[in-house]
């Protein structure tokens, strides 16, 4: 897939393994939009051709924002979930059992934040007119080792990218139809 000129869309854009992917897409010549938190966006270090889009993952309509303004700027092939948190917590510690809300926070971020994008996208990628190779588009989600060989303190983590992992197949199903590939990096 070529991607100059493609809109392409990167969450947690503003550092880390999301910063780095919104550089790399960005010095192949794609429009890229990294989507991060408002603070996160403060602190990065700008790289030149990423568009930084304050957005929650989490919030419904700050994504849409966020890929509406994508879309518009040129048809959106690309998407990289980046975005994510990660949290040392054993089931059971001195200081009692596993936080609930913590747990639950991972989750929401981590696999409930990366399925908002995808369906999201997913309904602007499949606007697009499909390419030579009958493609319109490439959803990249990321997991982790943690999905699959989780370690002590991890629970929550490997809980949210064995979501992850778990959601992919499917969703590659489903938007087969419309010529949009889902696949899932674990690093």
């Amino acid at each position: 897939m070529q991607v100059k000129g493609v809109a392409a869309i990167v969450t947690g854009g503003a550092s880390g393994l999301g910063g780095a992917t919104a550089a790399r897409l960005a010095g192949l010549g794609a429009k890229v939009f990294g989507l991060d938190l408002p603070s996160a966006i403060e602190k990065a270090a700008k790289v030149d051709g990423v568009n930084y889009v304050a957005a929650d993952v989490t919030d419904a309509q700050q994504v849409q924002h966020a890929v509406d303004t994508a879309a518009a700027a040129a048809p959106l092939r690309v998407v990289v979930n980046c975005a994510g948190l990660g949290t040392a917590g054993r089931i059971l510690s001195k200081k009692g059992p596993h936080d609930l809300d913590l747990y639950r926070k991972i989750i929401e971020v981590n696999l409930i934040g990366s399925f908002n994008v995808l369906r999201l996208a997913a309904e602007a990628m499949a606007k697009t007119d499909a390419g030579t190779d009958d493609q319109r588009g490439v959803i990249i989600n990321t997991a982790s080792v943690a999905a699959f060989e989780g370690q002590i303190g991890q629970v929550a983590y490997a809980s949210s990218k064995g979501g992850i992992v778990g959601l992919t197949l499917p969703a590659a199903r489903d938007l087969a139809q419309f010529g949009i590939r889902v696949l899932t990096i674990a690093p």
